[in-house]
């Protein structure tokens, strides 16, 4: 059955409700150079009665949660054209992304103004990071393999401990299920893009089954402009793939283990000569036990590892990032309430091989946590409290804490308020390398939001009001205090990331809308200048609706102008963008998929100096078997 609703991302569990109309208002205000055509476009969202796990690290059904979550599904995924993980993570409220260039460069996530490595991701279960330059390196990850996406903004080191400063992205690779689903797909586009990939997927009672294989690869366009740079095509190549086989032994217990691996080989532009080349590699491993010892009682216990590996030529620089995780995680279900316990063991390995200007840099640390979670759902009171003590080997122990309350005044009426605090250790290269500083200390973060969400049928609107202030922000200083005449990491910042975000929904004749607005104001508080490269006011909107068999879609991005420096001098021009897509299943198990992005062909730039795409076009094919 053709999907007419592609673009349908779960919005926001903390987003409140008020009138459809005053989004469509409120854009006019922010950006009053859009067309007020588009601006008259709401949002739609769903009945929120999927399951999530990323918000207390148990299944819960979304409607339970107090937290700000999104979920991002497989069909939105591959509706959306996209090939990387940030550009599909983009669409979402209180989300801005930057990238170096085009797919497969360096980019980065900022969840409501936050730092991208104040972000914690996971990969099935599986920690994902760089020890090096700090967060996830999120070129790395292969969209192709990605079957679902949870998103929680705010604050979550009470359940995860050390990153979670400003929230946590889990992703998900598919799961098996009925009998078997082979899938082919192609797909080409302009600048030279081709791709391919295959799988299959399927299961019984007693065991199921997915595999994927991938292949992406395209010309690119010349990263950097300006004559100072390279002006050759920077083009990249990807082939990835992941397993997963789950073993269900009885009613009670069930063994599951994930492998995933991805190599990317991509240009840059880093002088006028050369051919520069980033070569990535990310291995995932996941095993765990799962024990469901009563209808009130459960265990999981999970062993991972993520290694993350980055290295360039022709000038050799090479950093590799090792993560073990060790989860032992309980949980006990009474009626309204849940109870959670769980222990965790963290071990973070850096190795950074010599070159000619420094030597070889081979470092470790370990955390162990104890965690406590409870949760209420009774009538119109939902609450979510948990505690978390983290012992580090380096600064010893981290308490931190989280508590929300939801309210249900009326069925189409809910209030929410949240409150945490948040840790960030530094990473090893931020203290042992020639520009570290062994002293340096984790940063801390404390946040407060509220929130109230309107709801009746497919219409709604929401609003999040949010404060997050950082203290020891860690930041590249003066040098003196490590090996460097160029400069060292010290922790002398301290910054505040506030804002509002509304979004909205409705879905009227056949036509559904969706959208969101953020206002936020991230400042360093030293020197009262904005954040680099976050815009005060950004905005999606889209529609999507089904004629005659095709689906067709529309998104609209807006951001206002931003700074590419703390000193708030280099501006970055604001823009907007205007995509379009398509999709019908032409034959029986065959479907069309058809995007342009950037209709316009809008230039503008996400980085000072750093060019991006202008309009591009991709066609897709997919044979599935229904």
């Amino acid at each position: 059955m053709t999907n007419t609703r592609p673009f349908n991302v779960r919005l926001s569990a903390l987003s409140v409700h008020a009138r459809v109309a005053v989004l469509p208002l409120a854009l006019a205000a922010a950006f009053p150079a859009v067309s007020q055509t588009l601006l008259a476009q709401a949002a739609t969202e769903p009945q929120l009665r999927e399951t999530v796990i990323t918000a207390t690290r148990v299944a819960r059904p979304l409607a339970d949660i107090v937290s700000d979550v999104s979920v991002i599904d497989r069909e939105t995924i591959e509706a959306s054209g996209a090939v990387g993980v940030i550009d599909v993570i983009s669409r979402l409220p209180g989300v801005q992304i930057t990238r170096n260039g085009g797919q497969g460069s360096s980019g980065s996530v900022y969840l409501r103004g936050a730092e991208s490595r104040f972000t914690a991701v996971y990969l099935d279960g599986v920690r994902l990071d760089s020890q090096s330059t700090g967060g996830v390196v999120w070129e790395q990850i292969p969209l192709s393999q990605i079957d679902r996406i949870e998103v929680v903004r705010g604050p979550a080191a009470a359940v995860y401990g050390s990153d979670a400063m400003g929230g946590v992205i889990q992703l998900f690779t598919k799961k098996g299920e009925g009998a078997p689903a082979p899938y082919v797909g192609v797909g080409l586009g302009n600048q030279g893009t081709r791709t391919v990939q295959a799988g299959v997927s399927g299961g019984t009672e007693q065991v199921d089954y997915a595999l994927g294989l991938s292949h992406e690869r395209a010309d690119g366009f010349s990263a950097r402009v300006g004559s100072a740079y390279n002006p050759d095509k920077d083009g990249y190549r990807r082939t990835s793939a992941n397993a997963r086989l789950g073993v269900q032994f009885d009613t009670t217990h069930r063994l599951e283990g994930t492998l995933l691996a991805s190599n990317l080989n991509s240009q840059y532009d880093g002088s006028k000569t050369a051919d520069d080349r980033n070569h990535h590699q990310l291995r995932t491993a996941s095993l765990a036990w799962l024990a469901k010892w009563s209808d009130v009682y459960s265990t999981r216990l999970q062993v991972t590892q993520g290694q993350s590996e980055y290295s360039t030529r022709p000038n050799f620089y090479m950093t590799e990032t090792t993560l073990h995780n060790y989860l032992l995680q309980n949980e006990w279900r009474l009626g309204a309430h849940l109870f959670t316990a769980a222990l965790e063991r963290r071990e973070d390995e850096l190795h950074n091989p010599a070159t000619e200007f420094v030597g070889d840099l081979q470092r470790d640390r370990s955390q162990n946590a104890l965690a406590l979670g409870y949760g209420l759902n009774q009538g119109a009171h939902t609450l979510q409290a948990n505690l978390r003590y983290d012992d580090d080997s380096e600064f010893g122990g981290k308490s931190t804490g989280s508590l929300s309350y939801g309210y249900a005044i009326t069925p189409q009426w809910r209030v929410t308020a949240a409150a945490g605090t948040s840790f960030r250790a530094p990473t090893l290269y931020h203290r042992f390398s020639e520009y570290g500083a062994p002293d340096l200390q984790p940063e801390k973060g404390r946040n407060v939001e509220l929130g109230a969400r309107w709801t009746q049928g497919e219409s709604s609107v929401g609003v999040v009001a949010y404060r997050n202030r950082v203290s020891n922000l860690i930041n590249f200083g003066a040098a003196g205090r490590c090996d460097s005449s160029f400069g060292c990491y010290e922790n002398v910042g301290r910054a505040e990331y506030k804002g509002v975000t509304l979004s909205a929904a409705h879905r009227i004749a056949g036509v559904s809308l969706h959208g969101s607005i953020d206002w936020q104001n991230p400042r360093d508080l030293d020197s009262g200048k904005l954040l680099a490269r976050r815009a005060k006011r950004y905005a999606t909107l889209g529609a999507d609706t089904l004629v005659a068999g095709w689906t067709l879609g529309a998104e609209l991005y807006a951001s206002a102008r931003r700074y590419d420096n703390a000193a708030n001098t280099n501006v970055l021009g604001g823009y907007t963008t205007l995509n379009l897509y398509t999709s019908k299943r032409v034959a029986r198990d065959v479907t069309l998929l058809a995007r342009v992005d950037n209709l316009a062909d809008k230039d503008y730039q996400l980085a000072r100096t750093y060019a991006t795409g202008g309009r591009t076009f991709y066609v897709g094919l997919k044979w599935e078997p229904q």
